[in-house]
């Protein structure tokens, strides 16, 4: 726990050690997702009989649907009870995830193993992302959020490649999920004994730089309805939120039968689906700090629109290096929005509440997953798989339009 002896300071260089620590943390976090993106299409396809489009889109289904519920609650839980609490729950949660699918019997556990991992998702890294802000303060948020998105999707990336190695070395089941109790072990084991409570960094922060104001302390049913509809800037962000993850679940489920139906092998298809989480989580490190420097709105706006002709690119492709170079554009735009939304809503937010106001984004944003998986879908079996692409990519463009139209720049300049 923090002293009263020891003074408290925003920013990310005074509190470097914790910064760095939850940053690790967080790598662990998406660690546990890339743990079966790899292999689960395998598994399903090979141990259960499934196809793997099948499995692709109930995985994706459930996951999102469970994330982006437990995103929301996990706003508001960490503004009542501490953001150490949740984030230690959302470890509890995970423990009996790498097990259950080690050793499921059956299609049912690997999604019930799902649902937790969507649980814990929702309870660690939205609470590693709100901690963040929480320390940094006004000032850097898109470079804390840049390195704590760069954190857990890099891991994503390293754990697939790693788990896929294992597969091939050793099998399936249960070898390659041995690293997800180790990943366990070491996130809870931090969170319990290292990560220290962020909230007296939020008390500060109001005295410091909002001691004139006085809020209102707006209710969860107000916050709800500002993040999602009334307010220009915090709405603008969760839509923008939802298509950027929209994007993404198509992008997850489609994209590989897209480049097999073209002629691409296994390999090919391999390095395609690598190169877009690649670029997305290297480049978040530089568009979160751009963003502290030239704004957010351009970098939100124009996210979507180099997303958008990424999509369409691939749409439009027939060999590897133009399913290559929509790959790129695809991740680049991503990565200027990801970062960029959070960093937007801790400029709009009160301290007081911004957790719940993360939580309602977040909830958006991952329901996202969901919506793509199932616009997609039915989309490509009604009128192919090109089509679904194309619909993707128009509704990628109509968003970045909605925030150009629709939002203010919110990065708020101060001379000090």
């Amino acid at each position: 726990m923090q002293t009263a002896s020891v003074p408290i300071r925003l920013g990310l260089r005074e509190n470097l050690g914790q910064f760095a620590l939850l940053v690790l943390v967080n790598a662990f976090v998406g660690a546990m997702v890339g743990l079966e993106r790899s292999i689960l299409p395998a598994i399903a396809e090979e141990e259960f009989r499934i196809a793997a489009r099948t499995a692709i889109l109930s995985f994706i289904v459930v996951f999102g649907i469970t994330k982006a519920l437990t995103n929301y609650f996990a706003g508001r839980l960490s503004d009542r009870f501490g953001r150490k609490h949740v984030l230690v729950a959302g470890w509890l949660v995970a423990i009996p995830v790498p097990f259950m699918l080690m050793w499921a019997p059956d299609w049912n556990w690997v999604i019930a193993a799902n649902v937790l991992l969507g649980v814990s998702q929702g309870l660690t890294w939205s609470t590693t992302v709100i901690m963040k802000i929480d320390l940094v303060g006004p000032k850097q948020r898109g470079l804390a959020m840049g390195l704590n998105e760069f954190a857990g999707y890099f891991a994503v990336a390293a754990s697939a490649l790693a788990t896929g190695w294992l597969a091939t070395t050793h099998g399936l089941r249960p070898e390659p999920f041995y690293l997800g109790v180790a990943y366990v072990a070491l996130g809870l084991a931090l969170s319990v004994f290292a990560v220290r409570e962020t909230r007296h960094h939020v008390a500060h922060e109001v005295r410091t730089h909002h001691g004139a104001e006085v809020d209102d302390g707006p209710t969860q049913g107000e916050i709800f309805r500002r993040a999602s509809l009334t307010d220009r800037n915090l709405s603008s962000v969760s839509q923008a939120g939802l298509v950027n993850n929209l994007n993404d679940g198509m992008a997850w489920g489609l994209f590989p039968l897209l480049f097999a139906a073209a002629g691409m092998t296994l390999a090919q298809i391999g390095m395609l689906a690598a190169i877009y989480p690649a670029v997305w989580g290297i480049a978040q490190i530089f568009t979160g700090a751009l963003s502290d420097r030239i704004g957010r709105k351009g970098l939100i706006v124009w996210g979507m629109w180099v997303q958008a002709a990424g999509i369409a690119i691939t749409a439009g492709g027939t060999d590897f290096v133009v399913f290559g170079l929509g790959a790129v554009l695809l991740g680049l735009g991503t990565a200027m929005v990801y970062p960029t939304l959070l960093a937007a809503i801790g400029d709009v937010a009160h301290p007081n509440w911004r957790a719940s106001a993360v939580g309602v984004y977040r909830l958006w944003r991952d329901l996202g997953y969901a919506v793509g998986a199932l616009l997609a879908g039915l989309t490509a079996d009604l009128f192919g798989l090109g089509a679904a692409v194309w619909l993707v990519a128009a509704l990628t463009f109509l968003s970045g339009v909605v925030a150009a139209l629709r939002m203010r720049e919110t990065l708020v300049r101060t001379s000090s």
